[in-house]
């Protein structure tokens, strides 16, 4: 049982606001994750409790990096109006602000964290 006034955050993907072709089942899968954590920011809002979600974009790790040309990440890197790929400090501060007192009135939302890939 999650404590009143407690906060719940979940990871998404900015996949889910593209149309990517072949990524239709990860998209899939990543927007169900969007639609519960709605339902459980309204299905517990009332005991105080927040829910939002983090939507990354492409973050600089192994597994990110895995397959894929130097010319493929500066692709990617120049979808983003930062011009460059996020990295786990990027998403980590969200997911911080998120669970802290500040956002005490944020719920039910699905926050891009992508240097600005619309």
């Amino acid at each position: 049982k999650l404590a009143d006034h407690g906060r719940v955050v979940t990871i998404s993907s900015t996949v889910t606001r593209l149309m990517l072709p072949t990524y239709g089942a990860y998209a899939a899968t990543k927007a169900a994750v969007e639609q519960l954590t709605r339902i459980f920011a309204r299905e517990m809002g009332k005991r105080g409790i927040t829910a939002n979600n983090v939507l990354p974009g492409p973050v600089d790790t192994e597994l990110f990096r895995a397959g894929k040309t130097l010319a493929d990440i500066e692709r990617m890197a120049e979808m983003a109006a930062l011009g460059r790929i996020g990295n786990t400090h990027d998403i980590a501060q969200a997911v911080l602000f998120l669970v802290s007192e500040d956002a005490r009135w944020v719920t039910g939302q699905n926050i891009g964290v992508n240097g600005g890939i619309i």
